[in-house]
């Protein structure tokens, strides 16, 4: 089930994106919250695949959250859904770690187009904010898979399909320190954090 953390300090705005996201994502699970203190609070509970916030809130603002939660988890995406269209909003999600920057006028088909490059690894920027630098590692995140070592992707994939490190170490005749190994190299390869991570990437780019 895909977890989305809302924060915004408008209700009838949380409650509008809360209705849209449920029809893009039938079984999506949302919670929200209406400011950058609690938004901090709330994104250390549970493993959330992706965080919708606004910028402008009472207290701590969306980025000034954003930059805290990078700290606790720097891979946590999140994107910033804003009324600011100066360039310097977006330049400031950019450098804060953002993944995507959003303005609120905005049809429901370019939320649900953010949302699905976000969690592929893409970011949601306009072209002019993204730097050489960061279109290439944009264009090496979409196939990050390619990074690994033939015996690297053979326990990539069945990681991905649910197997254990016991049950890798039996398949492959290896012991299980070394796919531990191999699974920390992978991680690392590929910037993620766990192995749901790695089955929604493979599930993603029709590699399992």
């Amino acid at each position: 089930m895909l977890k989305i953390l809302i924060a915004d300090d408008h209700e009838i705005v949380r409650h509008g994106l809360k209705l849209i996201l449920s029809e893009i994502n039938p079984h999506v699970h949302i919670e929200e919250v209406e400011n950058g203190e609690k938004l901090i609070i709330k994104a250390k509970e549970i493993k959330w695949d992706i965080i919708i916030t606004d910028i402008s809130m009472p207290g701590k603002t969306g980025i000034e959250a954003l930059i805290d939660i990078k700290k606790i988890n720097p891979h946590i995406p999140v994107l910033v859904l804003s009324m600011h269209t100066h360039k310097r909003y977006y330049a400031a999600a950019l450098k804060a770690g953002a993944s995507g920057y959003l303005v609120k006028a905005i049809a429901q088909s370019d939320l649900a187009d953010a949302i699905q490059k976000i969690l592929s690894g893409e970011k949601y920027f306009p072209e002019e904010f993204i730097t050489k630098p960061e279109k290439q590692q944009i264009r090496m995140n979409i196939h990050r898979h390619r990074l690994l070592s033939d015996s690297e992707s053979r326990v990539f994939i069945l990681l991905a399909t649910g197997n254990s490190l016991t049950e890798i170490a039996g398949l492959l005749s290896l012991s299980i320190s070394t796919v531990s190994k191999y699974r920390n190299r992978i991680l690392e390869k590929m910037n993620m954090a766990g192995n749901a991570e790695l089955t929604r990437y493979a599930f993603e780019n029709k590699l399992i």
